[in-house]
């Protein structure tokens, strides 16, 4: 009787201890806010990514603005390819927005705390901009092709119908890739810690820090970002390898020249763009060369955005003499 006696007393306790562990599991995967860590803990470092994020991000805003404004109110760019060149600003400037203010703000403030809500939103803002600009992209290789290749129909294939069409495809697609991870990471729990090792919310620093199950999250998000490059990659290089054959059947050198002057502003973002996102998710140790990605992110959504609208000004004429006119206008204007 007394030995029953201590069975149960042991049986209780234990019974007690796994229903205290239990409640302890479900207190800690409550987590409501994240601890963002940044770059680095130098106060001095700190200092110069701030002055050179906030320069790099006005520059951003300023020039993919210009181009958007310009798009707009000059006759001479309502044609398909500037259509698609100011979606593609806007899809610039909504990505670096979406990446650098927040730790703009954090570098300020000191305020590294961001809460789960805002860091899904934040995630899926970043990679919706992010994969809508690969297939973007791949359907402004689409319309050099058909400008270069089928010049006689170009007006009639690319209508502006067709333009829409395209673009909101790309919105489209870009919704369609991000929704299978996106699902899948609502499902994470978060229990013993909340500090995520990057300047923003990004996929792979967050499974590190979940205690789910993450194998199906990491080969799903891992999948669909090898599947998006891939896809628009083999659509952008069967474009240019029809152009580029289309181009050294020109007669002479001068049409050879003007032809490829029209792409080359589109070629140089591809390759910017395409090669530093290949590293990152194609690149077999990149997932433990934790400085190595957050720098190249950091590259990606602040140095790109503000590249790729000098990109498109410098090497296009129409460009620059849509904007010396718009500031000839402004001068006049003032003037009155």
């Amino acid at each position: 009787m007394y030995a029953d006696n201590i069975i149960y007393i042991i049986v209780s306790e234990l019974l007690h201890m796994q229903n205290e562990q239990k409640s302890s599991v479900m207190k800690n995967c409550t987590i409501t806010t994240f601890i963002l860590l940044g770059l680095t803990d130098d106060p001095e470092l700190q200092v110069l990514i701030f002055i050179f994020l906030f320069l790099t991000y006005l520059l951003s805003i300023t020039g993919n603005l210009t181009i958007i404004a310009l798009t707009f109110v000059d006759p001479q760019l309502k044609t398909p390819m500037y259509y698609f060149l100011q979606n593609f600003s806007f899809l610039e400037m909504s990505f670096t927005t979406a990446c650098i203010p927040r730790y703009l703000y954090n570098i300020a403030t000191g305020d590294n705390i961001i809460t789960y809500n805002a860091c899904i939103m934040q995630v899926f803002f970043t990679d919706l901009f992010a994969i809508t600009e690969f297939f973007l992209l791949a359907a402004m290789s689409y319309d050099r092709y058909v400008a270069i290749c089928s010049p006689l129909q170009y007006v009639t294939i690319m209508s502006s119908r067709v333009c829409r069409r395209l673009v909101f495809c790309c919105w489209l697609a870009g919704l369609l890739t991000i929704a299978p991870p996106l699902s899948l990471g609502l499902n994470l729990k978060f229990c013993d810690s909340n500090v995520v090792d990057h300047f923003l919310c990004d996929a792979f620093p967050l499974l590190k820090i979940s205690c789910s199950d993450t194998w199906l999250m990491g080969k799903t998000v891992l999948i669909c970002a090898v599947l998006t490059l891939i896809l628009t990659l083999m659509c952008v290089f069967l474009s240019y390898a029809y152009i580029i054959k289309t181009i050294l059947g020109f007669p002479s050198a001068q049409q050879r020249k003007k032809a490829f002057s029209t792409c080359s502003s589109h070629m140089v973002v591809v390759s910017i763009t395409y090669g530093t996102c290949m590293f990152i998710y194609m690149n077999p140790t990149a997932e433990k060369q934790v400085t190595v990605n957050k720098v190249l992110s950091l590259l990606v959504s602040s140095i790109s955005p503000m590249l790729n609208p000098f990109i498109y000004t410098l090497r296009n004429k129409q460009v620059k003499k849509a904007f010396n006119n718009s500031i000839k206008r402004i001068a006049s204007f003032l003037k009155k």
